[in-house]
């Protein structure tokens, strides 16, 4: 019987993961919705992060070692973050996604995963 494999050997591993997320943050940063979120951020760092976090989220290996996302995303909320900015991360993240030509099966599934983490990302 052969195991089924995870969201993240489906969307291309380490490789897709690493395409994704600096595709994704050029979208983002162009993003007006949300671009002033990341102007004092170290990006190279943040990048890292997401790839580690996308990585564990897809059920790939677990090197995540940051913050838990209301803590990571507090001082955010305080600036105003809310649903409309997270509609647009989710909304990047698609598009990112469809541009590099994965299933929109897939697409749905890594979708329904950033849509969980919405009322921890909003300290609620």
């Amino acid at each position: 019987m052969s195991q089924q494999a995870s969201l993240y050997e489906k969307l291309g591993g380490e490789a897709a993961v690493n395409a994704a997320v600096d595709i994704f943050y050029r979208k983002v940063l162009s993003d007006d919705r949300i671009s002033a979120f990341f102007e004092d951020v170290d990006m190279e760092k943040q990048a890292a992060k997401q790839k580690a976090f996308l990585t564990m989220a897809f059920g790939g290996p677990h090197n995540y070692s940051g913050l838990d996302m209301r803590t990571g995303h507090a001082h955010l909320v305080e600036r105003g973050l809310n649903d409309s900015h997270v509609d647009a991360v989710i909304e990047n993240l698609a598009a990112t996604l469809r541009e590099l030509g994965v299933d929109d099966a897939l697409i749905n599934q890594v979708a329904a995963i950033a849509e969980s983490t919405r009322d921890d990302v909003l300290g609620r």
